[in-house]
């Protein structure tokens, strides 16, 4: 396994966590990246790159981020997160892992992008619930906010920081994993 390979793979790895709190944003910043020939892709997710893509995906990031400041409609979009942020954390760790035979790109992008961006949007919506649950909606823009903030972050570190981004999706998927535990003790 190469170095670019390795590199490859964190970028999708931090990727497809960046999906689990938003799902067009990092989209949109892999879109970015490739149309301004900062990360080539692999051959058939070339299009990604395009203007059409760009432009497309910039819309459709915008209307997201907004669509989670409104009341009921940021619990409506959780729902639907879970299933669409596994198919897109899949797709970026196809579009960017380099030099990989496909059987291990694809066991890859399922168990690691898929995987890894299921794992925070379903904690992100179980956050969302308890903040609508517990102030009635009221502290949820905060925590849009956040989530927004974070795949922004996460999805400019991954492009130019892989290794970085790496080392924090595995620091998040531990705080979800004790905050999963502390949750489980308690109810027992």
């Amino acid at each position: 396994m190469t170095f670019e390979t390795l590199i490859s793979i964190c970028l999708g790895i931090g990727l497809s966590a960046s999906v689990g709190f938003r799902v067009f944003v990092p989209l949109f910043a892999l879109s970015l990246a490739a149309y301004f020939n900062l990360w080539e892709l692999n051959d058939s997710w070339q299009w990604i790159g395009s203007l059409t893509a760009v432009i497309t995906l910039g819309v459709a990031t915008l209307v997201e981020i907004f669509a989670y400041y409104i009341p009921y409609i940021d619990n409506l979009l959780d729902s639907i997160a879970i299933p669409l942020a596994t198919i897109a954390g899949t797709a970026v760790m196809v579009s960017t892992v380099a030099d990989l035979s496909p059987a291990i790109t694809w066991a890859l992008a399922i168990i690691a992008g898929g995987g890894t961006a299921a794992a925070i949007a379903g904690s992100s919506g179980a956050t969302r619930l308890a903040s609508t649950t517990s102030t009635g909606g009221i502290a949820n823009p905060v925590v849009s906010t956040i989530e927004t903030g974070t795949s922004v972050i996460m999805s400019i570190m991954s492009l130019f920081i892989p290794v970085l981004a790496f080392i924090f999706v595995l620091i998040i998927l531990f705080l979800i994993y004790r905050v999963y535990k502390k949750i489980k003790r308690s109810r027992t």
